[in-house]
C-alpha cells in the first residue's frame, strides 16, 4: 500500500541523550540492538528513505520515552519541553514538511505550563497533539502524577478547547512496584510492562468522568490498545458486579463505551492479524491507524505484514491513511 500514516515514531535530542542513563535499556534490550536505535533516533535522512522503500507518505514524530516526564524539576521541565518542540519543529519537520509532522512534549509537572505550551505547539509551530509518556514524576524518582487526577484536568480543559488528540505513551512502572519483575528484567519495558501500565493508566482516565466533562477528548493508545480490545469487556463485566453495582466510580457510561467513542488505536510494534481483527470487532476500522513504532520496530516489518494482512482494500486504506487524514486534518 502506498501513502501510509504512522504516528507512533520517535525521535530524540542532543539534550535530552544527555538526561539519561542508557545502561538500563542496553541491559534489557542488548548493546547491539540499543546502538542501532539510539542513531536512527537523531537521524532525518535515512528515515526518509526508509519511508519512502515502504510506501509510507507522512509519520508524525515525537520525543521517545520516558522524555520530559521523569524530570524532577519543574522549571527544568518546563524549559526542556519548549527546547524540545522547537528542536522537532527546526531540525525534523521544518526540513520535510511534507513528510514530518509531530506531538509536542509537555511538562506536565506544571498542568498550566502544559496546557500552554501545548497551545504554542498546535497553533505556532503546527503540531498534531501531544504525546505524553505515561504518569508524570513528582518530587521524585517513586511519587507519580496520573493524567486522570484532578491537577491536571486543567491541562485537559485546553485539549477540549483546541481539539487536539493526545497519544498515550507507555513508560515502565514506578521502581517501587516493579517486585514482581525481579529476576526477569526484560519484561519490565516493552515486552509486557508497558502494556500492563498504559492499559491501566488508560482505565483511570476512563473511570474518573474525564469524558462525561469532556465528551470530545481523543485518547490515543498504541500496540492495538494495549491489550485494552480483549480485557475490557472482562473489566466492566466485573466492575458492574462488584460493590452493588457502583465499582465504575465516576463514570457515567461503560467502559467499553469509553473505548469505542473517545480512543484511537494503532497497530505500533504489534503486527498480529487476529490481534488487529479482534481490536476492529471491538471499536471499528474508523478508529484503527497504522503505525510501526520506529526505531524501536522496524519499518519494513510493519509495512509488510500491514500491506498484507487480510484485510478488504477498503479497510486496508482507511486504517493505513484515511483515518489519520481525518484525526489530524492532513
Amino acid at each position: 500500500m502506498k501513502g501510509k500514516i504512522a504516528l507512533e515514531e520517535h525521535v530524540s535530542t542532543a539534550l535530552n541523550n544527555s538526561l539519561w542513563d542508557s545502561a538500563g535499556e542496553t541491559s534489557r534490550n542488548g548493546k547491539t540492538y540499543m546502538d542501532d536505535v539510539e542513531w536512527r533516533l537523531l537521524d532525518t535522512e535515512r528515515r526518509i528513505e526508509i519511508m519512502d522503500q515502504n510506501g509510507i507518505d507522512i509519520t508524525i514524530l515525537s520525543l521517545t520515552s520516558p522524555g520530559v516526564q521523569s524530570i524532577l524539576d519543574t522549571q527544568k521541565a518546563i524549559d526542556f519541553a519548549k527546547q524540545t518542540n522547537d528542536h522537532i519543529a527546526e531540525q525534523f519537520v521544518a526540513k520535510h514538511p511534507d513528510r514530518f509532522k509531530a506531538f509536542a512534549t509537555v511538562a506536565l509537572q506544571s498542568p498550566k505550563a502544559a496546557a500552554e505550551e501545548l497551545e504554542r505547539a498546535v497553533t505556532q509551530l503546527g503540531f498534531k497533539g501531544a504525546l505524553i509518556n505515561g504518569y508524570t514524576n513528582t518530587g521524585d524518582a517513586n511519587t507519580a502524577q496520573y493524567l486522570d487526577e484532578e491537577p491536571v484536568w486543567e491541562f485537559w480543559d485546553r485539549v477540549a478547547a483546541l481539539n487536539v488528540p493526545v497519544y498515550l505513551h507507555p513508560r515502565e512502572p514506578l521502581p517501587s512496584q516493579q517486585r514482581i519483575y525481579e529476576g526477569y528484567g526484560s519484561l519490565v519495558g516493552s515486552a509486557w510492562g508497558f502494556a500492563h501500565e498504559t492499559g491501566t493508566h488508560a482505565i483511570r482516565l476512563m473511570l474518573s468522568g474525564l469524558f462525561d466533562r469532556y465528551p470530545n477528548l481523543t485518547v490515543l493508545l498504541g500496540h492495538l490498545g494495549e491489550g485494552l480490545p480483549l480485557m475490557l469487556p472482562r473489566v466492566e463485566s466485573r466492575l458492574y458486579m462488584q460493590r452493588d453495582g457502583s465499582g465504575l466510580g465516576k463514570a457515567k457510561r461503560r467502559v467499553t463505551e469509553y473505548l469505542s467513542d473517545n480512543f484511537y488505536i494503532t497497530t505500533s510494534g504489534h503486527f498480529h492479524t487476529k490481534g488487529l481483527l479482534d481490536a476492529i470487532s471491538e471499536i471499528g476500522t474508523d478508529r484503527v491507524l497504522f503505525s510501526a513504532d520506529y526505531p524501536y520496530e522496524n519499518m519494513e516489518t510493519a509495512a509488510t505484514w500491514f500491506d498484507n494482512a487480510l484485510l478488504s482494500e477498503n479497510d486496508r486504506q482507511k486504517i493505513g491513511r484515511e483515518n489519520a487524514i481525518r484525526l489530524f486534518n492532513l
